[in-house]
This record gives structure tokens, C-alpha cells and sequence, in this order.
């Protein structure tokens, strides 16, 4: 009886010791999640950049960037030139939407964790805590579960960006020298679905998310194409910053959009379209 009860004692404390490691774990990520605090960004300054007409002549898809922290000025700009209020009085935004339905989220990947972009506040409001550029920078997905709807133009990789120059195609430079259309630059670190390399070699990425119930009309085809636009117009608002302001970006469509959505705790309604890293040019 006695070495019954031993027995029975060891496993309790085995138990025990188990939901202790638990706890502490638990805890430990609690206090990294309240971390980060929501950054309030400064005050945007619309005197910069060069002309529309010379930016759209230097815009192109980075190949390469530097890994240099990106100012908060920066990147208040930048954020604002995406998807920022253009028009205070009635809460309009830099991007068009279908009804103006402003459906797309702006999330901000960036060393200390993930942030989503509060345009009502100017300010970036935490999400998850830790350096994720690489799960979202190094991961692709050419199937189903990311990057562009399969059954492109002839030519293309089921599930890449289009051709270039065919309907829908990828902006100017993606798909170019670097793997495959919408794939990482020259130069990165191997991908593959389900991550890469460790860390990323650039400082932000943008990824964005559409919410097509917003929509007040149409089916859910239609409602889901509408929040591609959207997204769309939203990734030409960077490439012209970026291209006005000596930045580099490279749309991208193929990541892995399930680990997406499981990092984020994405509602299966919400549909991340496009990534665009972003950095200041490599010297």
C-alpha cells in the first residue's frame, strides 16, 4: 500500500509541476504581450516627397533594402499616404472603396511585434507581440491557400500574380528577377510555406487585410474582387511614397495566407490580399 501511495504521490507532483510550467508560461507571454503600447504617431508632413511625374518614374519593385529602423516620422507618412484621412471633415480616406466601405486593415509588422494601423487616431494599436517579419517576409504559399487566385492568364503559375501587362497584372517590376511573380527579391532568403529564414532584412511590412461583409451589396465573389481593389489602390498609394521619398517596396500576393490568419486570429471573413516590405535603399 505504501508503494502505491509513493507512486500516487510522484504523479501528483509530476501534475502539479506540469500546470506551475503552465502558469509560468502563461504569465511570461502576458507580460510580453502588455509590452506594447499603442504609438501615437507624429503629425504627418505633406510637404515632402518629389513630384507626382518623377515618382512615377522611379517607381519599381525593390530587389533589395536596407535593414536601417525606419523613423516614426517615416513611417507616420507613409501610413497616412496609404490609407490616412485626406478629408477630416467627413472621415474620407486617401484609398477609394466600393460605397465607401474603407474594408481594408493596414497591419505593421515590425521588430517588437505586430501593429495595426488606427487611422481614426493616427496611431498604431498593438496586436501581437514579438519580431513576425519573417513568418509573413519568408513564408509563400502558390496554392490555394495564398498568393493569387489560381486559373491566371496562360503562362503564369497557377496561383502567382498574372503575367505582366494582362489584365490585373502585378504593378511594374513584381515577378521580375527574384523567383516567382510576387516572390521575394534577388538576393533574399529561400522561402517556403511555413517560414524561412529566421529574421528579415527589412525593417516594416505591410500586410493587407479586406473585410468584404463591409460591403452592402453584391455576392461574395463580387464583395471579395471589390476588396482586392481596394488593396490595390492601397499598395499604389505606397509605391508612389516610397518612390517619391527614396524608399523601397515590393508587392507581394504569395504568402502563406492560413498562417496569416492564424497569427493574427483573423476572422475567416477577413481576406489578407498583399504584402509590401518596405526599407530605405541599400547603399
Amino acid at each position: 500500500m505504501k508503494g502505491a501511495f509513493n507512486r500516487g504521490n510522484g504523479k501528483f507532483g509530476i501534475f502539479i509541476i506540469f500546470i506551475a510550467s503552465l502558469t509560468i508560461l502563461f504569465t511570461l507571454s502576458l507580460v510580453q504581450a502588455q509590452d506594447l503600447k499603442t504609438i501615437k504617431l507624429p503629425t504627418v508632413n505633406k510637404n515632402r516627397g518629389s513630384s507626382l511625374m518623377d515618382a512615377l518614374s522611379k517607381k519599381a519593385s525593390a530587389q533589395s533594402w536596407s535593414d536601417k529602423d525606419i523613423s516614426m516620422q517615416d513611417l507616420s507618412d507613409l501610413l497616412w499616404a496609404a490609407a490616412g484621412i485626406n478629408r477630416p471633415d467627413n472621415k474620407k480616406r486617401t484609398y477609394s472603396s466600393a460605397m465607401n466601405t474603407q474594408d481594408v486593415d493596414v497591419y505593421v509588422f515590425m521588430k517588437d511585434g505586430v501593429y495595426i494601423y488606427d487611422y481614426a487616431n493616427h496611431a498604431l494599436n498593438p496586436v501581437i507581440s514579438g519580431d513576425h517579419r519573417a513568418d509573413i517576409g519568408n513564408s509563400m504559399s502558390m496554392g490555394g491557400g495564398g498568393g493569387m487566385p489560381s486559373g491566371g492568364p496562360s503562362g503564369g503559375t497557377p496561383g502567382a500574380a498574372p503575367a505582366a501587362g494582362g489584365q490585373g497584372s502585378a504593378p511594374a517590376g513584381a515577378g521580375q528577377a527574384g523567383g516567382a511573380p510576387g516572390g521575394a527579391p534577388a538576393g533574399a532568403a529561400p522561402a517556403g510555406a511555413g517560414g524561412g529564414a529566421k529574421t528579415a532584412n527589412f525593417p516594416v511590412d505591410l500586410l493587407l487585410v479586406s473585410e468584404p461583409t463591409k460591403y452592402r451589396a453584391g455576392d461574395d465573389a463580387l464583395k471579395k474582387e471589390w476588396g482586392a481593389f481596394s488593396a490595390g489602390i492601397i499598395t499604389q498609394n505606397v509605391m508612389l511614397f516610397c518612390a517619391a521619398n527614396d524608399f523601397g517596396t515590393r508587392p507581394r500576393a504569395a504568402f502563406d495566407k492560413a498562417k496569416m490568419r492564424t497569427l493574427l486570429k483573423l476572422k475567416d471573413t477577413q481576406n489578407p490580399v498583399i504584402e509590401l516590405p518596405i526599407g530605405y535603399p541599400q547603399k
